[in-house]
């Protein structure tokens, strides 16, 4: 684990997607089809545990990342929601928490989890960035930073103060910067323009890796999006069976001796 945070810090050098199992036989699938590393989904494993986003605590979501990194030899990035709590010295012990599982780096959000106030005041953003970034470099190994600015996924799509957010960020020492739901490339381009550090972008339908990386943008993660996409499989099969009485849907299916093969040698 010595290196795995400047291994991972040098993927940023290039445009690289970096996708998000929510357990660990979606990452042991993922390591094996040729990703460079793997980032966790606070909302994916929330949905396989049943509840909602948010809905998972913080030592529960610990547990999961260890499991995570466990599972394969690649750099694994955590997404810790708002962290530990909402105080600068609680987004300390985020980061040392993160390290201890042997995270090559996480994410702290800039979101509370309060419906009725749901983005920090601007200072406390930052002042929470700011003791991140400081527990950050007082690791004995290299350890990659993500500063989270939400806006867009609730509701305030105010580009003008997301990018202020992020160059604030900056400022204080973060190692990458992500504004989560933008759905215009030029948003991303915008921004890219704006920051100095690495830019991590949320993948929708309409980007493509090209796109991204023609704005400047270097890292591409997916959120929930796989998890949804297998939640939406089964509804798929299941509507099939219940409305149609047909089993088309088994066409589809990863093999089972493939997924036997792959879980007996240990991913």
């Amino acid at each position: 684990m010595a290196d795995i945070g400047s291994t991972f810090r040098t993927l940023h050098d290039d445009t690289f997607i970096i996708p998000n199992p929510w357990d660990i036989g979606t990452a042991k699938l993922l390591a094996s089809l040729g990703f460079k590393a793997l980032a966790t989904t606070s909302a994916g494993f929330a949905f396989s545990r049943g509840l909602p986003d948010g809905g998972v605590g913080f030592e529960e979501m610990m547990n999961h990342c260890r499991e995570i990194v466990t599972a394969t030899l690649l750099p694994v990035s955590a997404d810790l929601e708002h962290g530990k709590g909402h105080s600068p010295d609680s987004a300390a012990e985020t980061i040392f928490a993160a390290e201890a599982a042997g995270l090559a780096g996480c994410s702290i959000e800039d979101s509370t989890g309060d419906p009725a106030k749901p983005i920090y005041d601007f200072s406390q953003a930052v002042e929470r960035v700011t003791a991140a970034v400081e527990a950050a470099r007082a690791l004995k190994r290299d350890f990659v930073f993500t500063a989270r600015a939400e806006n867009f996924l609730h509701g305030r799509l105010d580009l003008d103060d997301t990018i202020a957010r992020l160059q604030a960020f900056e400022k204080a020492g973060a190692d990458v910067l992500y504004a989560p739901g933008l759905s215009d490339i030029e948003q991303v381009r915008v921004i890219c323009q704006a920051v100095t550090r690495p830019v991590n972008v949320l993948a929708v339908a309409s980007f493509t890796v090209r796109d991204v990386a023609e704005a400047g943008a270097k890292r591409i993660s997916l959120g929930s999006k796989l998890t949804n996409l297998a939640f939406g499989s089964v509804e798929r099969a299941a509507n099939e069976m219940l409305g149609r009485g047909s089993f088309n849907f088994a066409r589809d299916v990863m093999p089972f001796a493939r997924l036997q093969e792959m879980f007996s040698k240990g991913g």
